[in-house]
């Protein structure tokens, strides 16, 4: 089995970022390397700069998100972590199998709509083609499996779509059509000022989120002063419906301990949130201190974070190269690999 799962870069990573998928790769590259596995995380840099970014910015939250991911659990010793840009492999790969992709296939892909808004003239080639770099990105390693959510299974069929028209039309047998894989059931954590929002970096308060780089005083401070209702906690989840807030601070604790959200209530039924709040305080602080400090390490050692991810990089390059140099060979193009 070979898995491929992509980030982008974002700063001020936070505890949604954490609980909603970074604590999902870690559990990911530890099943697939106990069965022999390969699994390769990429940062998807290539992916950022379809919008604007902040050049400067863009440097700093890559390094920023690898320190995240090493932080809370990625191995390098038992995963692939590299940030796209360091590997031209993807690029070259994505312009040969833009020349293989329709445009009615990119015309009906949803997310583009979405991204740009009303003003779709103005949105940049680039996120309109990002599929099919996105195909790219799994192609290029052979790759068997890939971790998908609701949002993105149109992008993988479009991968698989890709990958056997090329296939076909030159007669080989070089991609691997991928299989879509559900990642374990990722908590969606909302903000603590308004259980109908997510929780977000480009929140203006602070208040709304815990940023992994809290420390352990203002955890609580955020956790004591998130909005509730006056309400005891209920006995079942279903009862917990039509209560925003107080669905999402249960729901945080029970992903912090790897329950449902039943068996919380099992043991806080009746109480309010003054007995409540302290213990998911506790429950917060006691995960992501170790965390806090390991990343807040390694986030200032650029140096370190810059050699862990050109030693993934070399390795990705590797894996890459047999597949990069079969495209070019089937379609025909001389070039010094053959």
């Amino acid at each position: 089995m070979r898995i491929v799962s992509g980030i982008q870069p974002t700063g001020n990573l936070h505890l949604g970022n954490y609980l909603g998928a970074i604590r999902n790769w870690v559990r990911m590259q530890d099943e697939n390397a106990a069965k022999g596995g390969d699994t390769l995380f990429f940062l998807a840099d290539l992916h950022a700069i379809t919008v604007y970014n902040d050049p400067a910015e863009l440097t700093a939250n890559t390094r920023e998100m690898a320190a995240a991911l090493l932080a809370a659990g990625v191995d390098p010793d038992k995963a692939i972590l590299f940030n796209q840009a360091r590997v031209p492999a993807h690029a070259e790969l994505a312009w040969l199998l833009f020349c293989t992709a329709r445009i009615g296939w990119l015309n009906r892909m949803t997310q583009f709509k979405e991204k740009s808004g009303k003003n779709r003239e103005g949105a940049s080639i680039g996120l309109y083609a990002y599929p099919v770099l996105q195909a790219a990105d799994v192609l290029l390693y052979g790759t068997t499996h890939v971790p998908v959510g609701e949002d993105q299974k149109q992008h993988l069929e479009l991968a698989r779509d890709i990958a056997t028209k090329f296939n076909t039309d030159f007669g080989t047998e070089l991609f691997v059509l991928p299989e879509p894989t559900i990642p374990p059931a990722a908590a969606r954590i909302m903000s603590l000022r308004d259980g109908s929002a997510k929780m977000s970096k480009s929140d203006p308060s602070d208040a709304s989120r815990i940023n992994l780089a809290d420390d352990d005083d203002t955890i609580a401070q955020k956790i004591r002063k998130a909005k509730t209702d006056p309400e005891p906690l209920p006995a079942t989840a279903a009862e917990l419906d039509g209560r925003p807030e107080a669905k999402n601070l249960v729901a945080i604790y029970a992903a912090l301990n790897d329950e449902s959200v039943d068996q919380v209530l099992a043991d806080f039924a009746g109480q309010g949130f003054g007995a409540f709040k302290p213990a998911l305080a506790e429950r917060l602080v006691e995960t992501l201190r170790p965390i806090r400090t390991r990343f807040l390490e390694l986030r200032s050692d650029t140096t370190a974070l810059d050699r862990i991810l050109e030693q993934g990089a070399a390795r990705a390059r590797a894996l890459a190269q047999p597949r990069l140099d079969g495209a070019y060979a089937a379609l025909g193009l001389c070039t010094s690999r053959g």
